[in-house]
């Protein structure tokens, strides 16, 4: 008499059938794409560099305002970068395959507990800063320039605000709809609350 043994309830891929097994495969198409991400993160650290010189080899000459404007554009660079770190690991880690970074002392904290959700919020929070860095140096040029020399009109000023109370109500929107999709997850089948 011959004891069989426990069954796992995971599956081997390699014994999905052909047409499942080549669908999921499929998420590897996406490798390029963030390969390519890799490859905008680097134009966006020359930029950086090319900033930085800028501010270093002007400091003598150019005005508070003028070194705040250049400084907004290294932080600018810098939350795009994040942002692009973001959606390359967070996005790498989520559709595509796990990193197994479990024991790599240099793993993001917030990636050990990382799913589509909590990276759509991470992104829309990280594109609000990105909209308020934008808006704030469009207010300080406009200042700076004057209302004559101004390239930026009312009513375009007036569109950047918008675009950003925009970009807030959709975060808002994001969170909240994640909060009841958890709520709802949360109540035991069978159950009432």
């Amino acid at each position: 008499m011959t004891i069989a043994a426990p069954s796992d309830n995971r599956r081997d891929p390699r014994g999905l059938r052909p047409l499942p097994r080549l669908i999921f495969a499929s998420r590897w198409l996406q490798l390029p794409l963030y390969l390519g991400l890799i490859v905008a993160q680097g134009v966006y650290v020359f930029l950086f560099l090319k900033e930085l010189l800028h501010l270093v080899l002007t400091s003598g000459s150019v005005t508070e305002q003028g070194a705040m404007l250049i400084v907004l554009g290294l932080i600018d660079v810098v939350m795009i970068s994040n942002l692009l770190i973001m959606v390359i690991v967070g996005g790498y880690e989520t559709f595509v395959s796990r990193m197994e970074l479990n024991r790599h002392p240099d793993q993001p904290e917030w990636l050990s507990h990382v799913n589509a959700s909590v990276l759509k919020i991470k992104l829309a929070m990280a594109i609000i800063g990105i909209s308020s860095i934008h808006l704030l140096r469009t207010f300080i040029e406009a200042g700076a320039l004057g209302s004559d020399r101004s390239t930026y009109t009312e009513a375009g000023i007036m569109w950047q605000v918008i675009i950003h109370a925009l970009f807030i109500l959709s975060a808002m929107g994001v969170a909240f709809v994640d909060w009841i999709s958890q709520q709802t997850g949360a109540v035991p089948k069978g159950g009432h609350h």
